[in-house]
């Protein structure tokens, strides 16, 4: 009987045990989480997703503070197309927390950064290109281009000296938006060394319609892998999504996926970013906890616990603070369904915005519990102890038994 471990993945020099961990953000898939896994042999990342708030809290710097006092006079103002991210101090934040990772990695892994493109801070292609330029000016290895078909990514840093060195993929939930990617970056000459295909069962925002339930993680994998062959394309594919034990791993690996991705279960790793407090929230959620909604101001659904306490949170748009999720003209979807209930209850001292969340502040607060499709089988996973809490896992242990298990057993800590 195979395990995890019988297979490798190779990117470019490097042979790998062949389990990545998706890039959580806001700082859920923590440095610490990426370097052990890294000191494992497999593939960490960590992600960019809000970074100077990242920075700010791990680094003791002040982006936040800052640039809040320089749009301070705009709070009010429903147009916030003047909110404008510094690309100095962009770069300076992303340098630090890169930088931070890298020099405490150890082992034969690798360090990657998620960069999601629906991160569109006001000034899509100019943000994104500072974003990724300076992950590769600071040492990252890989880059995995999430949240958005990335049409144009490639070619944002296609003029930087690492663009053929550092290990460049994408994620995708079709071949229809892998066929899309390779079309529009071919004029650069570059491949992905690596392609993410993430199912309806993973975290956070999702890349399917409300009819996710339709589709299944196999046969996309399996379409998407058809689809190289008959293109002659030599490229790793890596399935991610509803993948919770060593066996469901080693089924894929055996189908000729690459390596797999996997997220949830290393929520509620000693390494992962989540407070403790939420880490037993995800612990403690049952099938019916969790949910996929519309509340997200990218417009993509969204898999979270129905209890988090974002959801529904009448909060005052921060864009001045953060402004993450502006597009090109200064808008958000939050701050016009936040505007909605004003104008519509004038009087109240505080209102309820159902439809949208403000997606920075609560993300910033871990107040929006993002999670897997399979998190109510967490509990599954540990010990619980009298006074009804759950004991954190080590991030070893979680990885270790990916790669050794069989059976679609799961080890339990000590």
């Amino acid at each position: 009987m195979k395990r995890v471990d019988d297979f490798r993945l190779r990117l470019g020099k490097h042979e790998l045990v062949p389990i990545m961990i998706g890039g959580m953000g806001v700082d859920i898939s923590s440095a610490d989480l990426a370097v052990e896994v890294a000191r494992l042999g497999g593939v960490g990342h960590i992600s960019d997703a809000m970074i100077k708030t990242v920075s700010d809290r791990r680094y003791k710097t002040k982006f936040v503070k800052d640039k809040l006092a320089l749009y301070k006079y705009n709070v009010e103002n429903e147009d916030k197309s003047a909110v404008k991210f510094d690309l100095g101090k962009l770069v300076e934040a992303t340098r630090l927390h890169v930088e931070e990772a890298m020099s405490r990695k150890k082992g034969d892994g690798m360090i990657f950064i998620n960069c999601m493109e629906k991160l569109t801070m006001n000034a899509p292609k100019e943000t994104l290109k500072v974003r990724m330029e300076a992950a590769m000016d600071a040492g990252i290895e890989g880059i995995t281009l999430a949240a958005g078909l990335h049409l144009g990514s490639f070619a944002l840093i296609e003029g930087h000296p690492r663009f053929r060195d550092v290990q460049l993929g994408i994620i995708v939930s079709s071949v229809r938006a892998l066929q899309l990617f390779l079309k529009k970056s071919s004029r650069t000459g570059r491949l992905p060394d690596y392609i993410v295909v993430e199912g309806p069962l993973a975290g956070g925002h999702l890349g399917f319609g409300m009819d996710w339930a339709q589709y299944d993680l196999a046969t996309i994998v399996a379409e998407v892998i058809q689809f190289l062959k008959n293109e002659h394309l030599d490229i790793p594919v890596i399935p991610a999504g509803g993948i919770f034990t060593g066996s469901d791993a080693t089924a894929f690996l055996e189908a000729g996926a690459a390596a797999v991705q996997v997220a949830t279960r290393f929520t509620v790793s000693e390494e992962c970013g989540l407070p403790e407090k939420v880490k037993q929230e995800y612990f403690k959620a049952s099938e019916e906890d969790i949910e996929v909604n519309q509340i997200s101001p990218t417009g993509y659904p969204m898999r979270m616990i129905k209890g988090s306490p974002g959801i529904g949170a009448g909060i005052r748009p921060n864009c001045e603070a953060y402004g993450y999720l502006l597009d090109a003209n200064g808008k958000c979807a939050y701050v016009t369904s936040y505007n909605r209930e004003v104008a519509l209850h004038p009087e109240a001292r505080k209102i309820a915005v159902m439809d949208k969340t403000c997606l920075c502040t609560h993300m910033r607060n871990f107040d929006i519990w993002t999670c897997g499709h399979l998190t109510y089988r967490l509990k599954d996973t540990t010990r619980k102890a009298e006074d009804g809490s759950y004991q954190l896992l080590k991030a070893e242990h979680i990885f270790k038994d990916y790669q050794f298990s069989t059976d679609q057993k799961i080890a339990l800590p000590e």
